[in-house]
């Protein structure tokens, strides 16, 4: 089977780089994109546009630990504007073309009012795609684009937020169900009935599979439910990228899923003692002329026992990232409803982090990993040399009284507003007294984290909020000088995995223009591992190779 992809919410590229083990520019060659004339430039037309790169500067944004209250005034140089004169990636020879064909992919951020960085710095490396009529629809709001223009392909991956997948109808079926406008799930499952690709590859935030909070596994149900209705078979996990020795604790769920009628489905189904049988039925549903057709079934310990071998060892998952043993008697099982409309208005599971769905019944167990290899950690993606000097946290943001003081108590006494604006008092347990939209007094409290991130960990998982005046934000002692710093770009793009310098440049309007640093850092706190996709590339890999 051809190694075709369709990329959707592409971001700056990381499942491209995953699934082309894309580790430095050298690597980055177009193997399917269909480049746009003109679209790259000439010596002497690179400038500096957009904003400034704010080098060092805590400006809050992304999550906030507290409301309001740890906004910096100043304080850090900014850089100004220069012009930059690069080679482009694409330019001149590379070492290997990709292994994966990009024939279309999409990254449209609706909030970038001028620039659109993430969809420019894909374009930089890697070219743009043209659909089926010759146009470039690449940063165009997905809801916009007609599906049946998106050039053919065998993969279909993207990682996309995690949204109200709720729908308004409770129809007895769920042809023509609609959910709400920008909720990116709809355009995915659009794209599944036009095309019809034979594999997807998904990532979210693990919450999935608990959300929402007032019907725990309602939103997951309802993608499975999609999934069921489309003729997929659908496996699922939680992975934590340092349980399998890469730099950061950062937890996403995986949804691999395969068209039924693929050699690989069937030979899973073999793999894992998976019958059927003349007593039972699940729904299936035919989505070439919309009639449901009905397939028989094992009975329930059969399944069990066949989706613990599927998530402990003969799945997708498991040759990958090992996890200890699964047996029959730990799997819950539960069956979806027929109607997404039924399913939105009272559906409730405990999914756990790790499940197969076939045939509209789903099977969870919660694993453990089983990874006994090489461990990589923050010391080992930091600078080992002299690093620019406005990353450093000038003295007077570190401590407001001496460094061994870990927590404050404003219930006795309160602290100024400069004592607030310390990296100490961020990270430091803290009590608050607070007022209750009734009046009601009460104390808020939060413990202490670790202000310096320490080299022989995994990194915390990076957010978007990266660099700002955070508790989530690393702070690390220069491998050098030993002073306290944030991290600069490089580092926030070595823990991803992604190329050192991959965020630095963007193409924007045939000018090659800096990306700036508080955007590089955002770019990273969305992004996924890549070092993840990368080990499930090679796993692809051999299953297109058994494909007719």
């Amino acid at each position: 089977m051809e190694r075709t992809v369709c990329e959707l919410f592409a971001g700056v590229g990381g499942f491209r780089c995953g699934l082309n083990a894309i580790h430095g520019p050298e690597d980055m060659r177009i193997g399917g994109a269909r480049s746009m004339g003109g679209g790259h430039p000439t010596e002497g037309e690179h400038s500096m546009e957009g904003e400034h790169s704010m080098e060092g500067e805590h400006s809050v944004e992304g999550e906030h630990s507290m409301e309001g209250e740890h906004s910096v005034e100043g304080g850090y140089p900014t850089e100004g504007e220069h012009s930059v004169e690069v080679g482009h990636p694409m330019e001149g020879e590379r070492s290997r073309e990709e292994k994966w064909s990009t024939v279309w992919f999409n990254q449209w951020e609706p909030a970038e009012k001028n620039t659109q960085y993430a969809h420019d710095c894909y374009v930089y490396h890697f070219g743009t795609c043209l659909d089926k009529a010759g146009q470039d629809t690449t940063n165009v709001d997905i809801e916009e684009v007609d599906k049946s223009l998106i050039p053919d392909f065998n993969l279909l991956v993207g990682g996309f937020p995690c949204q109200d997948y709720s729908v308004a109808s409770s129809l007895a079926t769920s042809r023509g169900l609609e959910g709400k406008k920008g909720i990116l799930w709809w355009s995915i499952r659009k794209v599944l009935e036009v095309k019809r690709p034979p594999f997807v590859l998904l990532e979210n935030v693990d919450r999935l599979l608990k959300s929402p909070a007032s019907q725990r596994g309602r939103d997951f149900g309802i993608m499975l439910a999609c999934f069921r209705d489309a003729g997929y078979a659908v496996e699922w996990r939680v992975i934590n990228a340092a349980d399998y020795g890469l730099p950061q604790r950062r937890r996403r769920i995986f949804i691999f899923a395969c068209r039924e009628d693929t050699a690989y489905c069937a030979r899973q189904e073999r793999a894992a003692g998976y019958g059927r049988r003349a007593a039972g039925e699940a729904r299936k549903v035919d989505v070439a002329d919309g009639e449901v057709r009905k397939a028989n079934v094992a009975d329930g310990e059969a399944q069990k026992a066949g989706a613990a071998a599927l998530i402990s060892a003969a799945g997708f998952f498991a040759g990958t990232f090992p996890v200890g043993p699964v047996g029959a008697e730990q799997i819950k099982a539960q069956e979806l409803p027929e109607s997404l409309g039924e399913l939105s208005a009272s559906f409730r599971f405990g999914f756990e982090n790790a499940g197969v769905m076939r045939d509209g019944m789903v099977y969870t167990a919660k694993t453990i990993p089983s990874y006994q290899g090489p461990q990589m950690t923050l010391g080992d993606i930091m600078e080992q040399g002299d690093v620019e000097e406005n990353y450093f946290i000038p003295e007077e943001r570190l401590y407001y009284t001496s460094p061994e003081i870990t927590r404050s108590d404003e219930t006795r006494e309160s602290l100024s507003k400069e004592q607030r604006k310390t990296w100490q008092y961020l990270k430091g347990a803290k009590k608050l007294l607070r007022e209750a939209a009734s009046g009601h007094a009460y104390v808020f409290s939060e413990g202490a984290i670790p202000m310096v991130d320490e080299y022989h960990k995994p990194a915390r998982t990076m957010l978007t909020s990266e660099g700002s005046f955070s508790r989530t934000t690393h702070i690390v002692k220069d491998k050098r000088t030993g002073r306290i710093r944030l991290l600069t770009a490089g580092e926030t793009e070595r823990i991803q995995g992604f190329p050192t310098d991959h965020t630095k440049y963007c193409l924007t309007e045939g000018k090659v223009v800096e990306m700036p640093l508080n955007k590089r850092r955002f770019m990273m706190g969305n992004a996924l591992v890549v070092g993840l996709v990368e080990r499930m590339g090679e796993a692809l890999e051999e299953i297109f190779a058994k494909e007719p």
